[in-house]
């Protein structure tokens, strides 16, 4: 009986689990390290969410990450385990046509000396409080690269 029990317990909070899981709506991608295989893992996760779990997506890139955003910015590139190669900036500018939005955080370009039409089309800069409203949505799970 107390086996019964139990599993009826644990199959009520994957169940549970599962549901919670189906009303994410998607992920809230903050990115500030110039590291780029942090930058990369970044860009692999939400690749995933909007790829594999279709789910919204929304990068803020501050600090140096936000380099990623500059047209003329040149991403170092990385090995994958095939011996192909990829980029952070590439694979960002993917993740963009697949739906993802992307903006940088509005310190970064007054203090590069440079304006709005440096960063790739498409690319906005962040309003504080939407990111405040989209990080504090339960309906999104944050991350911080």
């Amino acid at each position: 009986m107390k086996k019964i029990v139990s599993s009826l317990v644990l199959g009520g909070f994957l169940f549970q689990s599962n549901i919670l899981a189906d009303e994410i709506k998607g992920l809230n991608v903050i990115i500030n390290s110039s590291n780029v295989q942090t930058q990369m893992m970044a860009m692999v996760l939400s690749n995933a969410t909007l790829s594999t779990h279709k789910k919204e997506v929304n990068i803020t890139l501050c600090s140096d990450a936000a380099n990623l955003a500059l047209k003329e910015y040149k991403s170092a590139d990385l090995k994958k385990a095939d011996g192909t190669t990829i980029n952070p900036k590439n694979a960002l500018m993917g993740l963009m046509k697949g739906g993802a939005k992307v903006s940088v955080c509005p310190l970064f370009l007054p203090n590069i000396t440079k304006d709005v039409t440096a960063l790739i089309d498409g690319i906005t800069v962040a309003k504080p409080p939407v990111v405040a409203g989209d990080l504090l949505n339960s309906a999104y799970s944050n991350i911080s690269f």
